[in-house]
């Protein structure tokens, strides 16, 4: 009997993990209808990290009223994984850009106040380990906001606690831990970061993302130097020097926020997801390997969930072919990595609305022919 491991991410817009790894299984069966399917949404830290996380390890979504990167109240979610002991959380849920409007940017005011929230939730619910993606963020505070939230004091030189934001940075004179949840301190916090900026500098946080988060060139400047107070002053009061580590600079800083307040680890998203669905484990066996996301191009090879996947089963010498919903300049690339061949999935002139519309038949007839090409060479 032939094992099909069936790994895709879900396709932005369109449909989750779990349901394109349906869509594929229905594919794989109109070739092989006794074919053992094994089904392994996957994600690399990124946007469906939670759903993926979730849906393969028989969690739970749940609900939480928080901060939002502007101060107001919105309800996030966040994944409570069936080992009882992890906890997902995305920081664009709580912090993230898409939650502004265009208007609405500006990284001098945002905070990551509701993202302390979230993981504040999930330690008072029992969870003891975290993993925290935070990708998308519209803020620029150094996970000072975040800090707040899990009971740190950042006081400025009068004794009073600091304002929200980016620009508030530049008050901090002490950092009192005395309050901080000290829940935090006993759990283990994997920190999904896929960039290696350093917290300042020309390649710091403010350089590099905050104009896309609506930074004029003045602002990035007032709020590098910010930073760079903020980095010294966490040194002087926590005996942690975050601000040059690779990574520090995710998502507007909030990677020295967790290094420093949480003690966490800053990992590849790929390698954290894979290793909590325990991937080395689900290709024992396996005969053929499917992947696939929204759209693959050149950027894939960075580690992307279909790249990471495919390294994985190429060490076990198993065939890894892709099916995606589009293909961009440079997905050839893949073919280095160990994805053999890319099906996409469209099969005509249609509109992106009509594809979205259409992507779970799509899918299950561009696997059908993938496998059928497949089996044609035994």
């Amino acid at each position: 009997m032939r094992r099909v491991l069936v790994a895709p991410q879900g396709f932005k817009g369109s449909l989750t993990g779990m349901e394109i790894a349906r869509a594929m299984e229905a594919g794989v069966r109109r070739v092989w209808p006794d074919a053992d399917t094994v089904l392994v949404p996957v994600a690399d830290g990124g946007d469906g990290t939670l759903q993926a996380l979730v849906d393969a390890s028989g969690g739970d979504v749940r609900t939480e009223r928080v901060t939002d990167p502007l101060g107001r109240p919105v309800d996030a979610l966040w994944g409570a994984l069936g080992d009882g002991e992890t906890a997902v959380i995305e920081m664009a849920r709580a912090a993230g850009l898409a939650l502004l409007r265009d208007s609405e940017r500006n990284p001098l005011m945002t905070t990551t106040y509701g993202v302390g929230e979230l993981v504040r939730a999930a330690l008072r619910a029992g969870h003891r380990r975290l993993i925290v993606g935070i990708g998308g963020s519209a803020t620029n505070d150094g996970g000072a906001g975040m800090a707040q939230a899990l009971g740190a004091r950042l006081l400025d030189s009068r004794g009073r606690e600091i304002g929200r934001g980016g620009a508030a940075l530049a008050d901090l004179a002490r950092i009192d831990l005395s309050a901080l949840d000290p829940d935090v301190l006993e759990a283990t916090v994997e920190v999904a970061c896929d960039v290696t900026n350093p917290l300042t500098g020309e390649h710091g946080a403010a350089a590099v993302y905050g104009p896309q988060k609506g930074a004029t060139q003045e602002m990035v400047r007032r709020l590098d130097a910010a930073l760079a107070h903020f980095g010294d002053i966490v040194r002087r009061d926590t005996g942690r020097d975050v601000a040059g580590v690779p990574g520090a600079g995710a998502a507007g800083g909030l990677g020295a926020g967790l290094l420093a307040f949480a003690g966490a680890e800053l990992r590849s998203g790929a390698d954290i997801v894979l290793e909590a669905l325990d991937l080395e484990g689900k290709l024992e066996g396996a005969d053929l390997v499917i992947v696939g996301e929204g759209r693959m191009d050149r950027s894939t090879v960075f580690d992307k969930a279909p790249v990471a996947v495919a390294k994985r089963a190429r060490q076990r010498g198993i065939p890894v072919v892709a099916v995606c919903g589009s293909l961009g300049p440079g997905y050839e690339e893949v073919h280095r990595y160990g994805i053999y061949a890319v099906f996409s999935a469209v099969d005509g002139p249609m509109t992106l609305e009509e594809a979205l519309a259409d992507t779970e038949r799509l899918v299950a007839a561009a696997t059908e022919e993938a496998c059928r090409a497949l089996a044609t060479g035994g």
